[in-house]
C-alpha cells in the first residue's frame, strides 16, 4: 500500500552523504542532532521520517562510507603480488591525507575508538567492517603463499595482524595531522619487516 502524506522534499542520498561527513568528523556520540540536521539541510522530523533514528542514520552512513571510500583498499588488494598489495594499502592511507576536501582519518576507526558510546548494533557493524579488512589482508597473503611468493610455513595471521595494525595506526596519525610524507615513511619502514615476517632469506 503506498504511503500517504507529504512527499519528501529533499534528496535522501545527498542528505546521507552530508551525515556521513559529520559522523566521519565528529564520531557518533559527539555528532548532535543539530549538527546532523544542519549539515543535511533538514529538520528533526524529516530526519526521523527518512532514517528512523540517529543509530540507523549512522549505520547507513557506515555502509555509504564503505562503498564510497573503500575503493582504494580494494584496488590495493588487486596488486600483482601480495607484497605489492600490502604496500599499496599502506600507501593509500598516506595518499588520502593529501586530499584537502576529505576529512582526515577513517570513519570506521574513529567512531569505533569509543565503543561504549555506540549502540550495540552500530558497534557490531563497525567490528564486522574491521574484521573484514583483516580477513581480506590474510586472504591476499594466502593467495601470495599459494603463488609461491611467501613460504608455506609463514604465519599469515601474524603478518596480516601486523600490517593491519600499522594501517590503523597510520589512520590515527593522519587524524592527528601527520603529513602524507610522514605516513609514506611509516609505510616504507613497515615494509622492511616483510622478509622477516614471511620467513624469507636474502641471498
Amino acid at each position: 500500500m503506498p504511503t500517504r502524506g507529504r512527499p519528501r522534499s529533499f534528496d535522501r542520498d545527498k542528505a546521507l552523504s552530508s551525515a556521513m561527513r559529520v559522523f566521519w568528523t565528529k564520531g557518533y556520540a559527539d555528532a548532535s542532532m543539530a549538527d546532523l540536521t544542519g549539515a543535511m539541510g533538514i529538520n528533526s522530523p524529516s530526519l526521523y521520517a527518512a532514517f528512523g533514528s540517529k543509530e540507523q542514520l549512522f549505520r547507513e552512513a557506515v555502509k555509504l562510507y564503505q562503498s564510497s571510500e573503500g575503493g582504494a583498499f580494494c584496488a590495493a588488494m588487486g596488486a600483482a603480488t601480495a607484497r605489492d598489495a600490502v604496500e599499496a594499502a599502506l600507501v593509500a592511507v598516506a595518499a588520502a591525507a593529501e586530499c584537502p576536501d576529505r576529512p582526515p582519518g577513517c570513519l570506521v576507526l574513529m567512531a569505533g575508538a569509543h565503543p561504549d558510546a555506540l549502540p550495540k548494533g552500530a558497534c557490531n557493524d563497525l567490528s564486522a567492517v574491521r574484521a573484514g579488512t583483516l580477513a581480506a589482508l590474510e586472504d591476499r597473503l594466502r593467495q601470495g603463499r599459494d603463488a609461491g611468493e611467501i613460504p608455506p610455513d609463514a604465519d599469515l595471521a601474524a603478518m596480516a595482524a601486523f600490517y593491519n595494525t600499522v594501517q590503523q595506526g597510520m589512520v590515527f596519525r593522519a587524524r592527528d595531522g601527520a603529513t602524507a610524507g610522514e605516513l609514506r615513511g611509516t609505510a616504507r619502514a613497515a615494509m622492511l619487516a616483510w622478509d622477516g615476517l614471511a620467513g624469507l632469506r636474502r641471498s
